[in-house]
């Protein structure tokens, strides 16, 4: 027994590996979260309707943010493994296949939310509220909408250079790009938001303004940086010489690719359509279920940053060729993230009465959401151990099965439980939430038996 727990503590070097790639990406997660929760208190502080609309067009903008994350991630398994066994002409194929493929699914979502905006936002306004409370959120969604489409194509741009200066090991120059925006994205909103320093006062299309200009400064920041280090990112040089990329990469890379970027978009309109669902039980709903979601992640930073240290960790020794080693560092990534995640609950248990406080709102929509955001709290370590399973899974290119287990798990189960509870059962909306959320338990099983047969371990670079 003292054995088999001792194979999930790692060494002295391990831990300092796995913190070195991990505390840049967790500091970069928290503070993106933390402003992006002082931005909704700032736009919530104007009311609800304005806080409400902004939050259905960021739910709709998620499945945007999600496909993009698909589309780098399939490309980016590739990238880990060349980096792995040092293949510089292969990191440089991958990141053109990301650079054309996200390109594109930002010019399609853009026209698709300016031309069905308005009934997409109409979805999430069938729930009980007054007719003009209604409007006011339908009208400010469209006008933070409407600025924030400028921003999705810089978006993807960012994620395809910094998910590739990630997989490559290098989480710093990232994580600073993301620092400065954020700072950036703070100072503008209060200055737009609220018209300070001789500014017009612009409200949500202030708060859409300054996240755009931000993205489009880390953008800048590690473009530049990127360009101006090609001694250190020889990958870089010749980038866009030429687009060709050898047709048998495209078409793996298609191949297993295209799985995760079906995975993430369905995943995510999944998890918008459960919120729907939830949003049928009132407009309150939608506030309050804004306000935990915002706060619940600076406090889930923990989890969501271990799975992206666990995709570059597992991708660097699947490409090494580690294949005997790999299953026992999983294990003591997944304990590590685990407690991690339990502790990050336990204090968002704690302070979830008072966060709710600070906006301008109803006490029911404050009342539901310190309830939503203790049903997260108690979650985060299922959350934990989903995220890690998948992104294992995912790290050998059995993308597949990812899909079968995030996507359509969501779709099968999620999905439907929240709607017949949402519309059939008498339960009151807070332990109708966590009933939902407490889904994830069925899937951690199924992750956890997936990881233990060792499907995933493959080399998928061996042959380029």
């Amino acid at each position: 027994m003292k054995n088999y727990l001792k194979s999930y503590i790692g060494t002295k070097d391990f831990y300092k590996r796995m913190l070195t790639i991990l505390v840049p990406i967790i500091i970069q997660n928290a503070i993106t979260n933390f402003v992006g929760m002082l931005d909704n208190i700032m736009v919530g502080r104007i009311g609800t309707e304005q806080m409400s609309g902004v939050a259905i067009s960021n739910q709709l903008i998620f499945v945007y943010n999600l496909c993009i994350f698909g589309a780098v991630s399939g490309a980016g398994i590739f990238t880990a493994q060349f980096y792995g066994s040092g293949d510089e002409k292969g990191i440089r194929d991958t990141m053109r296949f990301k650079l054309l493929v996200t390109i594109l699914l930002g010019a399609l979502f853009t026209a698709a939310f300016g031309l069905f905006g308005e009934p997409l936002v109409g979805i999430y306004l069938k729930g009980e509220g007054t007719k003009e409370a209604l409007a006011a959120t339908s009208m400010y969604a469209l006008k933070y909408m409407d600025v924030m489409l400028l921003g999705l194509i810089p978006f993807a741009l960012v994620q395809v250079y910094a998910g590739t200066l990630r997989e490559c090991g290098e989480t710093l120059i990232p994580m600073h790009a993301g620092l400065i925006a954020v700072g950036t994205n703070l100072v503008l909103n209060y200055v737009l938001i609220y018209g300070k320093f001789g500014a017009p006062v612009l409200g949500v299309i202030g708060a859409a303004l300054a996240t755009v200009i931000s993205r489009y400064v880390e953008l800048l920041i590690v473009v530049i940086y990127a360009h101006m280090h090609t001694k250190r990112f020889s990958f870089i040089k010749g980038l866009y010489r030429r687009l060709f990329i050898p047709w048998n990469l495209a078409w793996n890379i298609t191949k297993t690719g295209f799985p995760l970027l079906i995975n993430e978009t369905m995943w995510a309109a999944g998890i918008s359509l459960m919120v729907q669902s939830f949003s049928l039980r009132g407009l309150d709903v939608v506030g309050g279920m804004n306000i935990a979601n915002t706060v619940g992640n600076v406090f889930n930073a923990v989890y969501i940053s271990m799975g992206s240290a666990t995709a570059i960790i597992v991708g660097q020794e699947l490409g090494a060729g580690k294949l005997d080693t790999v299953r026992g560092t999983v294990k003591q990534i997944m304990a590590f993230g685990v407690l991690g995640s339990a502790i990050m609950g336990g204090l968002l248990a704690l302070t979830s009465p008072y966060f709710p406080l600070i906006y301008n709102t109803t006490d029911s929509v404050r009342h539901l959401a310190t309830g939503f955001i203790c049903c997260s709290a108690i979650c985060a370590p299922l959350n934990s151990i989903t995220n890690m399973a998948y992104f294992t899974i995912r790290s050998g290119g059995k993308t597949f099965i990812t899909f079968l287990f995030d996507s359509v798990f969501v779709w099968c189960v999620n999905v439907p439980v929240a709607y017949l509870l949402s519309v059939y059962s008498p339960l009151a909306i807070v332990p109708l939430v966590l009933i939902v959320y407490s889904l994830e338990a069925i899937k951690g099983i199924i992750g956890i038996a997936l990881i233990k047969k060792g499907v995933w371990i493959n080399n998928i670079v061996s042959e380029y």
